[in-house]
């Protein structure tokens, strides 16, 4: 089959020698699932003008949603018809009632099922009520099936932290079929917040085998964001091996990778380009390649020689500047001007070469926070520093962070609040209590719930700005309807996100915003948020405030910036950083039992400590001062 996907990949750097899976970069998740989501809408288009079954298998998690929203679109417009499609999903957990709101039956039919003209008898999802008596063979029939269509024509994949693709947990063999596994205890933590806890995920699940995935024709893997990066480049670059099964694709002579940029990050040409080509040496490459060079050989920057230099394939950036020397010079220097004690720009200095502008000397400064903690977590300590220097801050947390609140917290505080003033049918405690108490799955709380769990959200961030010093006039609760679905997966970013967002903008005027950059998961409500400030400021960038204002983004909990990216460093005392861990540890609901953990057993406070410390650290060793800890920046140029 001719593959459909079109070069569209970021950078100039063309040559792949590292690579054994042929990959396409795009600028966004958004870009490349409406790529990937057209070549299948092609390939059943020519499977109908044939006469033909088109049969396809299917991937669940939050990789495929966009691929699948956009066959839903395409159906919708009357541009796709699925009445020739067959399919058969990758796996399913065990045991598993369908209807189950974590089943992959329910996510299918959520996503796309529901919403096209396929016909029910053509939809294959492995079977979590299958009996085990029955289940060995169930899986032989499951391949069966598949084989007697004539095979899998496409097969969509995602890929999971652990190399995993569908639920082949390291370890799979390369000739394994359609059979029950048990899940890796990585896999059930992940999952864990979906189900209320790791003791409430199952233990195992069903999960076409490699060698069926291996006989599809065709097979497109899509991974978005910068925690796919390292197992990309494993999965890209390394050898064969059962410890990642996503690697067995290097056999198959028809795959094709897609992913964005931060999930490609990892990968060779990207993040080493001159040890693979010749280069376009860009400022922003030099700065790249020598701070590479300064952490491979664990040398300071002025430390550097051109044999260091030639012996690393950088001769020709070497011809370019002269010698190590002068190069050496200009990138320290580089360096030294993104570290700012004066976030908000320093008073009647010289700021040519200084990350902020000097006036006005008072901003009006909005700082975003996609959750009721991401501000203190990601930038508490310049939070701190920007209202003792007198600025005029603003903090507007974009959601009301509910979901992220255990039902053992809000049954805690429904049952004290009953105490004091028993229910009424305003307030209706014991409701809650009766609601939680008898509640079985993590999500699809009751109105009330919802309610009270924003509202211990809500108290917690008034005690942290409070003890930073911020006036409660100060503090926004935008409440963006996009999250108010009680669940984790959240309606789309619609107008209504948008225009509260560019309300307050308005109103406030700032000369600066922060807001949170993480762009792991496109579904995510970092990335939601995010996309909803970018919409709103292209939508009011006209005004003439806005000529004024400037962007810096932030990074969550999880990930900081590469230090070729970070504009502005902002440098924290050791009382500063305790300062900021103080302010986190007023998010009590998210101190012990955090419902989205993610891959990080840490606590926020503990993480945010040392991804600053560490920062710190690599300042330090490139050869700059050392200090206690650093926030980072990237500006936003709209």
């Amino acid at each position: 089959m001719i593959q459909q996907i079109k070069h569209k990949q970021v950078g100039k750097f063309e040559d792949t020698k590292f690579e054994k899976i042929h990959n396409e970069i795009f600028e966004d998740s958004y870009e490349a699932s409406k790529v990937v989501a057209a070549e299948i809408a092609d390939l059943i288009r020519q499977k109908q003008d044939k006469g033909e079954a088109c049969v396809l298998g299917l991937a669940t998690g939050s990789s495929p949603i966009k691929v699948y929203e956009e066959l839903v679109r395409l159906h919708k417009n009357g541009e796709l018809s699925f009445h020739n499609v067959i399919t058969f999903n990758l796996d399913e957990y065990y045991p598993m009632d369908a209807e189950n709101r974590q089943s992959y039956y329910y996510f299918m039919h959520q996503h796309l099922f529901d919403h096209i003209d396929i016909n029910p008898e053509n939809i294959h999802i492995p079977s979590g009520q299958v009996s085990q008596e029955e289940l060995n063979q169930y899986c032989i029939d499951y391949d069966m099936k598949i084989k007697q269509l004539g095979g899998l024509d496409f097969q969509l994949l995602g890929i999971g932290r652990t190399g995993h693709i569908g639920f082949n947990e390291p370890g799979s063999h390369i000739n394994s079929g359609t059979r029950i596994i048990t899940l890796d205890h990585i896999t059930r933590r992940d999952a864990a917040s979906d189900f209320n806890g790791i003791e409430n995920v199952p233990k195992k699940a069903i999960t076409m085998g490699v060698s069926t995935i291996l006989k599809s024709k065709r097979i497109i893997m899509l991974a978005w964001g910068h925690k796919k990066a390292s197992i990309i480049k494993e999965t890209v670059e390394g050898q064969i091996t059962a410890t990642i099964p996503a690697s067995f694709l290097q056999n198959h002579p028809n795959t094709t990778m897609i992913m964005d940029q931060e999930a490609a990050s990892e990968l060779s040409r990207i993040k080493t380009p001159w040890i693979v080509s010749q280069c376009v040496w860009t400022d922003n490459l030099k700065l790249k390649a020598v701070t590479w060079l300064s952490e491979e050989l664990k040398k300071p920057v002025l430390k550097l020689t051109d044999k260091d230099y030639n012996e690393h394939g950088m001769s020709g950036l070497l011809s370019i500047e002269g010698s190590s020397y002068n190069l050496n010079i200009k990138i320290f220097n580089k360096l030294q001007h993104t570290i700012t004690g004066w976030p908000g720009g320093k008073p009647n200095a010289d700021d040519t070469n200084r990350p902020e502008r000097k006036s006005p000397e008072k901003k009006r400064i909005i700082i975003f926070s996609p959750h009721p903690d991401d501000d203190v977590i990601s930038m508490g300590g310049t939070f701190s520093r920007l209202i003792e220097q007198g600025h005029d801050v603003h903090v507007a947390y974009q959601t009301s962070g509910n979901i992220a609140v255990t039902d053992e917290e809000a049954l805690k505080f429904a049952e004290v609040a009953n105490l004091l003033s028993p229910s009424t049918e305003e307030t209706n405690f014991k409701k809650i209590i009766s609601f939680l108490n008898s509640k079985t799955t993590a999500y699809g709380d009751s109105l009330e719930t919802r309610k009270v769990k924003g509202l211990i959200r809500r108290m917690e961030s008034y005690g942290a700005t409070r003890y930073l010093g911020l006036d409660d006039s100060k503090v926004h609760f935008l409440d963006l309807p996009f999250y108010e679905t009680g669940e984790v997966k959240k309606n789309p970013v619609g107008p209504e996100d948008i225009q509260l967002i560019s309300d307050l903008i308005t109103t406030i005027q700032p000369h600066q915003i922060y807001a949170a950059g993480d762009l792991a998961d496109p579904h995510g409500t970092h990335k939601l948020c995010l996309d909803a400030i970018f919409e709103s400021l292209a939508s009011i960038k006209h005004l003439d405030f806005m000529d004024d204002c400037w962007v810096w983004l932030y990074r969550g909990a999880w990930h900081e910036w590469d230090i070729a990216d970070i504009e502005m460093a902002v440098p924290l005392s050791p009382d500063e950083m305790n300062k900021k861990i103080n302010a986190i540890l007023f998010h009590q609901s998210q101190k012990d039992r955090v419902m989205f953990q993610g891959e990080d057993s840490r606590e926020f406070w503990v993480r945010a400590q040392e991804r600053n410390r560490n920062t710190a650290l690599l300042y330090d060793n490139l050869g700059l001062a050392e200090y206690e800890a650093i926030e980072a920046f990237k500006r936003y140029h709209f």
